[in-house]
């Protein structure tokens, strides 16, 4: 499968293999299954914590979820682990977490992936059945939190993002021939700096050190900035805050572990 090369301006959709696009608000489309992929939702996360606030990260999410799936009239969405923050939560959640998937069925396949934040029980009480992985397009889709050595994998729990100064940072795509990294659905994390050393030692955890091509994503575009390795070296003593404003996305502070 050749690699298709993604265009220098952004767009609403950037091509990261034949078949395999980058779209607005993080998502992933494989064209021959019609298959949308997110991950690390965390639905739930504001109860699950323990705060106080309303459950709106829940609704949100499913908003953005439904305007793709009808955007690309798509037949299923793989929701790629993390789906919840945790399965211990309240009753109130647990229902807005099923009456959200409901939704979600009305209008597609829904897959769930189990990950780590779904623990020992695998969220069974919310979420009912998951899986560990499963494959679609010739890819092989799991959370990610253990790295396997399955040629092709696409995964999530990394939390890929660009910063961009002030305190803001940008979700973004990583892609590399034998992997691909989704960003987190959640706005609860500012996510882990794709220009740090910890992003370099989780890749290679993958056997995929070099070779990235970064795409980052807002709700509106998606914006490709080329290779990884071209992009830490030119923002190298660099200031972040450079970089264009209409791509300074302030990501809330919350769980930014994986």
């Amino acid at each position: 499968m050749g690699r298709v090369r993604p265009p220098r301006a952004s767009a609403d959709a950037v091509s990261l293999f034949e078949g395999v696009a980058a779209l607005p608000g993080g998502l992933l489309w494989l064209e021959r299954t019609q298959t949308l992929v997110a991950a690390d939702a965390h639905l739930a996360y504001e109860d699950v914590i323990g705060g106080a606030l309303p459950l709106w990260s829940t609704a949100e999410s499913t908003h953005a979820l439904l305007l793709l799936i009808r955007r690309m009239h798509a037949r299923e969405l793989v929701l790629l682990g993390d789906v919840i923050h945790g399965s211990r939560m309240s009753d109130g959640a647990a229902s807005a977490v099923k009456a959200a998937l409901e939704l979600l069925r009305a209008q597609c396949v829904v897959t769930l992936v189990a990950g780590n934040h779904e623990g020992r029980s695998r969220g069974s009480a919310v979420l009912g059945d998951t899986e560990e992985a499963i494959e679609r397009d010739g890819w092989i889709l799991l959370h990610g939190d253990e790295p396997v050595g399955a040629p092709r994998c696409i995964v999530g729990h990394l939390h890929p993002s660009l910063p961009l100064g002030g305190g803001a940072s940008v979700p973004v795509f990583l892609a590399a021939p034998h992997l691909i990294v989704v960003p987190a659905l959640t706005p609860y994390s500012s996510g882990l700096n794709v220009l740090s050393s910890d992003c370099t030692a989780a890749l290679r955890a993958f056997g995929e050190g070099h070779g990235f091509e970064v795409v980052a994503s807002t709700e509106e575009r998606v914006f490709p900035f080329g290779s990884l390795a071209t992009l830490r070296g030119a923002l190298r003593g660099a200031n972040p805050g450079r970089l264009p404003p209409h791509l300074r996305r302030r990501r809330l502070r919350g769980d930014d572990s994986a």
